[in-house]
């Protein structure tokens, strides 16, 4: 009974380290406009040219880069008090 218990168990790790590596590795990621849904980015960069490699990888962040324009209400509002009572 310990040797099946010990597949399954190996079974279960392995499972969850490829599912693991699929989100991590780019390589290994679904391309985005692949048609079938199921292409990687590795096979589709192959169908473009087999001598094509991947040298450099540049990662975005949603919302990276915009910063929040910080504003004080109550100084607004006092400035526009000043230019209504001019």
């Amino acid at each position: 009974m310990e040797i099946s218990e010990n597949k399954i168990f190996k079974g279960l790790v392995n499972g969850r380290i490829s599912k693991q590596l699929k989100e991590i590795c780019l390589l290994d990621q679904t391309y985005v406009r692949a048609e079938d849904g199921k292409q990687t980015v590795a096979e589709y960069l192959k169908t473009v040219d087999k001598d094509l490699a991947l040298t450099k990888v540049v990662r975005f962040e949603v919302g990276e880069g915009i910063e929040k324009k910080e504003e004080d209400f109550a100084a607004e509002v006092a400035a526009q008090m000043n230019a209504a009572n001019k």
